[in-house]
């Protein structure tokens, strides 16, 4: 008789066991020569050694099915033992599943420009409006990479750029007062990758969120690192983190060139970047508009309402300085 211990390292352990444990369950059953015990992330099991090659076979099956879908059923169980597709094996597109079992595609052609250029290019800048995707498609390309082996870490910033609001006002520590700014990309993470397993991933420090000033001084190896909101970082700020970058590194920059927030006589490092490096090989550049706008369908009329009143703006300004000039 031996005993093996194999460890979830890939599924969280409250999906691989089940409601209930009612996965464990099924498990057991499946295997009734064997012996076998579930406490936190690892499962004991006590047989023969070939029964316990095979379960071990199985419980690699099982884990990689909870790692790319976030989800296991006992009807997942069954056909997974017994060598046999599950309903979900025949889903295409999407590019991460989220923790609701969901499938997280590209929504629209710039989206799925987007996920193409990411695939062939080292470093993708994806400019665009508000509720267009761009940080969520990049969070979920990130995500499927790490899932798929292919980086050890996901680093994620933003500029904490105050838009109308001070730091020094809100309460707590600096963690504290710069974790408003960091929400949205947790939100999206959140999304994606079941808590357990996403508290652990950011104390391993395999997934880490931090502001762009944190970036200083390190080089960047073997991850994906998204630069959110880079329509508000300085052009020093931009070039410090854009040479960060270091080997099997994959670099997303994501921002909204309409939605700048530096004081008005500071130049957008975005801008600058993109006029510097138009001509750099490896570099795609996707523009996203408001026909890629993914929220809710007011954000569109929203959008499409404040372009018209500073066009208008704008054109009143021209006249207003014209007529200046003429009765001068």
């Amino acid at each position: 008789m031996t005993e093996k211990h194999f460890i979830l390292e890939e599924a969280d352990p409250l999906i691989f066991y089940g409601v209930n444990n009612a996965n464990m369950q099924m498990i057991k059953a499946l295997h009734p020569k064997l012996r076998i015990v579930g406490r936190g992330n690892v499962v004991k099991a006590m047989g023969d050694e070939e029964e316990l090659c095979a379960f071990e076979e199985n419980i690699e099956r099982l884990q990689a099915h909870c790692n790319k879908y976030n989800s296991l059923s006992e009807e997942d169980v069954l056909h997974i033992i017994r060598g046999e597709h599950t309903r979900r094996d025949g889903i295409t597109g999407a590019i991460v599943f989220s923790v609701t079992g969901k499938p997280i595609t590209a929504r629209s052609e710039n989206q799925q420009r987007l996920v193409s250029a990411f695939e062939q290019k080292d470093m993708v800048f994806a400019i665009g409006p508000a509720g267009s995707g761009k940080t969520y498609t990049a969070i979920a390309l990130a995500v499927r990479a790490m899932k798929n082996k292919q980086v050890r870490r996901i680093i994620l910033s933003r500029p904490a750029v105050e838009a109308g609001e001070k730091l020094g006002f809100l309460p707590g520590d600096m963690k504290d007062k710069i974790d408003p700014y960091l929400q949205p990309l947790y939100d999206a993470l959140e999304d994606m990758i079941p808590r357990q397993k996403l508290n652990e991933m950011m104390e391993q420090n395999a997934i880490q969120i931090a502001p762009l000033a944190f970036m200083r001084g390190r080089t960047l190896n073997d991850a994906v690192v998204i630069l959110d909101e880079a329509q508000n970082t300085t052009p020093a700020q931009i070039k410090m983190f854009l040479t960060r970058m270091g080997m099997n590194t994959k670099m997303i920059i994501t921002g909204d060139i309409t939605q700048i927030d530096l004081p008005r006589q500071q130049r957008s490092g975005l801008i600058e970047a993109m006029t510097v490096l138009r001509d750099v090989d490896d570099i795609a550049v996707i523009h996203f508009n408001k026909k890629d706008i993914v929220r809710h369908r007011l954000v569109t009329k929203i959008v499409n309402a404040y372009d018209k009143y500073e066009n208008e703006s704008q054109t009143k300004e021209i006249q207003n300085n014209n007529e200046s000039i003429n009765k001068d």
